[in-house]
């Protein structure tokens, strides 16, 4: 099995917010991204890839307050973005707080993390419009939300539909023109780092580093301001 970064989620408390953190902290005004129906979520986004990381992107993502939410069966959203301390620290400033693995077996990469005793949720199919067409994915979220490893453990997902013949072609970076910034390294550090590294050992993730310490992800890019470290500081 073998899976490979595919995006980092950056939380903002709105998007307009997100584009300014965007223009200010790493020089560029991110793309068109579009809407989530199901968790009433909208985004931005820009490709970061590189060689090494292929698939590579960013997203700026946010509650959309202009969504109408069914009153009934409101699931609770992605990225522990319901959590009020998530929120709170996104209000002061956009935040790193996540990053996600493409793999071509959604299921066999759950199913390995079980073996390690970690339940990274169920399968939720997701689709939104583009101007190349539908983007159509499946993504591992739990049912409370929740990110796990203060964000460190990376969510799932598995692109195009499940009898696409070549979900590659129906990825967010084919309509993602270049940025001017690339990913160069990803790391992670956490307490439980020996348990995290059986977790990405099981699902075949092999370019992200993990050493024990305070809860952090960094993310270090060039951009046109130079080397820019994001970090998620345990949020």
């Amino acid at each position: 099995m073998k899976t490979e970064i595919d995006h980092l989620v950056v939380v903002a408390a709105d998007l307009e917010a997100g584009v300014q953190w965007c223009k200010a902290t790493l020089g560029i005004t991110p793309g068109p991204g579009g809407e989530h129906e199901l968790y009433a979520t909208h985004n931005r986004l820009f490709k970061i890839a590189t060689p090494t990381n292929p698939l590579a992107y960013l997203e700026i993502i946010a509650i959309n307050s202009h969504a109408v939410r069914p009153k009934k069966k409101q699931p609770t959203r992605w990225f522990d973005m319901d959590d009020a301390a998530l929120q709170a620290a996104v209000a002061q400033e956009p935040r790193l707080v996540h990053f996600v693995a493409s793999t071509p077996d959604l299921l066999a990469a759950r199913m390995a993390l079980r073996m390690v005793g970690i339940d990274r949720g169920p399968a939720v199919h997701a689709s939104r419009r583009t101007s190349k067409g539908v983007l159509n994915w499946q993504i591992s979220v739990r049912a409370d939300g929740q990110r796990l490893f203060d964000g460190a453990l990376p969510s799932l997902i598995q692109w195009g539909k499940p009898v696409a013949a070549d979900p590659l072609r129906l990825h967010p970076r084919n309509s993602l023109p270049r940025s001017g910034i690339t990913l160069h390294s990803l790391a992670v550090q956490h307490p439980s780092a020996e348990k995290l590294q059986a977790a990405y050992e099981a699902i075949g993730l092999g370019q992200v580093a993990v050493t024990e310490g305070a809860a952090n992800i960094t993310a270090t890019l060039n951009t046109p301001k130079g080397l820019v470290q994001l970090q998620s500081l345990g949020t």
